[in-house]
């Protein structure tokens, strides 16, 4: 007898990061990884390039997300489910690429935003990747970008582990250097492609679902109202006009601010705050300095924090199961006193449900995006400034097919009217800010860059603009 297959459907706070996809900025994600290919050898690097990309290839069935993609149901029948692609085809999605002139890390975040706001095909699984070689002498760098849905920050480091030596990829055996990638493919599809459920079933679950939401109806309305005291607690109201807040458009840019984590959980502690306090702090007084060079006045700023409601994630619970709250920070005065502010105010909404505001904001959203209003709200919303998102990474330095990993940049790209977000994630002993804007609705990201990693010294923390330096 054929065992049925599981339904995997999407959830409530996927749906709105698919309902809230609108305008000219796809809702997607990514990494990218700096790669050691000293391992490689020097008279052959395309030879070992490609082997790199059999073993990745390889590791794909460990996440199985990565060889599914996204499809509709018929009406009546739930939400939207993710089934195995029959058709999957891995070199649809993993590329080898030279690095753009003049080469070096700036050439490869500058690849990487144009990757990430190119809309991934729907018709297949939701994400990319290129290993970039010639980035610099014995060096490359695997860029990796998917659709929000597939994963949030913290399941992000889930597909990551499946890729990477060591980790995740232990259930799947290395391919031969010599093979190429449908016979390293072909090493573990065992049962792939699962067969999709079928209406009949999809109805009775989409129906057992709903009445088992009837019975969660308690401790949903005890979310709302941990929500509204979550956006109560900051007093929203409706911002003054400043430049960080205009109508976007179809580009990103990247920079990047290095920090060691060991000083900046120093100065953390030694006011009674977390790292990211000492983040957003920093931010504070950066985008505060930013606006005063560009004759604008803004003393206090509404961040936008994701919280997760889970400390981990596996290869079987990936998409999105985080909130977000609004964190007052100001950007002005003693900066001990900012710190002991900040800490106040994260500390107050993580004693809130984790991710409580998604009960409000969701189903908000999800209307505004059905009656066609979501893309003029956000082009039009006077509630934050900014994003910023904040991922713990791993503690110890992961590898790809021996190479190691030197450097994680987290990349993320905001709609809307923001103009400037922030993606800060931790890697084996260092912080990297990632700085993400529109280059023509801020034209002066590097005077950003170079403010912030001043922010972050005078905490004592020794911020730098790039890997090199």
């Amino acid at each position: 007898m054929v065992k049925s297959v599981p339904i995997d459907r999407v959830s409530a706070d996927d749906l709105m990061s698919l309902a809230t996809e609108r305008g000219t900025m796809p809702t997607q994600v990514g990494a990218v990884l700096f790669l050691d290919t000293t391992a490689w050898r020097d008279e052959q690097p395309r030879v070992d390039a490609a082997r790199a990309v059999s073993v990745l290839i390889a590791r794909l069935p460990v996440v199985p997300r990565l060889r599914q993609r996204l499809v509709p149901v018929p009406f009546g029948c739930g939400r939207p489910i993710w089934v195995d692609d029959p058709a999957f085809d891995p070199t649809r999605h993993l590329h080898v690429i030279s690095c753009p002139g003049p080469g070096g890390e700036q050439a490869v975040l500058d690849l990487a935003a144009t990757m990430l706001v190119a809309p991934l095909p729907r018709d297949r699984a939701l994400w990319v990747a290129a290993l970039v070689t010639g980035v610099a002498e014995h060096e490359a760098a695997l860029i990796l970008v998917f659709h929000h849905v597939l994963a949030d920050g913290v399941a992000g480091l889930a597909v990551l582990a499946g890729l990477v030596d060591g980790v995740g990829a232990g259930a799947v055996a290395d391919p031969d250097p010599g093979a190429g990638a449908d016979s390293a493919l072909e090493t573990s599809t065992s049962g792939f492609p699962r067969p999709q459920a079928s209406v009949r079933r999809l109805a009775f679950d989409a129906w057992s679902r709903r009445l088992e939401s009837v019975r969660r109806m308690p401790a949903l309305l005890r979310r709302i109202r941990a929500a509204a005291v979550e956006l109560r607690s900051v007093r929203v109201t409706r911002l003054p006009r400043t430049s960080l807040n205009v109508p976007t458009g179809p580009r990103r840019c990247f920079a990047t601010v290095t920090v060691p984590v060991d000083a900046i959980r120093a100065r953390g502690r030694a006011q009674n705050a977390t790292i990211n306090d000492v983040v957003l702090t920093a931010i504070g007084g950066a985008l505060h300095r930013l606006l005063t060079l560009r004759g604008e006045r803004e003393d206090r700023f509404i961040v936008s924090v994701p919280f997760s409601e889970r400390r981990g994630a596996t290869d079987g619970e990936l998409g999105n199961r985080s909130g977000v709250i609004p964190i007052r920070v100001p950007g002005s005065g003693d900066p001990a006193r900012r710190l002991r502010f900040v800490a106040e105010g994260t500390r107050a909404a993580k004693r809130s449900a984790p991710g409580a505001t998604t009960a409000l904001l969701g189903p908000f959203f999800r209307l505004l995006a059905r009656v066609g209003l979501f893309q003029w709200f956000v082009d039009r919303q006077r509630l934050i400034h900014t994003f910023v998102s904040n991922v713990r990474g791993p503690e110890h330095r992961l590898a790809v097919d021996g190479c190691p990993v030197t450097a994680l940049v987290p990349l993320s790209a905001a709609t809307g009217n923001v103009t400037v977000s922030f993606a800060v994630l931790s890697y084996a002993g260092s912080l990297v800010v990632t700085l993400i804007a529109d280059p023509d609705a801020c034209p002066d990201l590097a005077t950003l860059q170079g403010m912030l990693a001043e922010e972050l010294e005078s905490a004592g923390c020794g911020g730098t603009l790039d890997r090199t330096e």
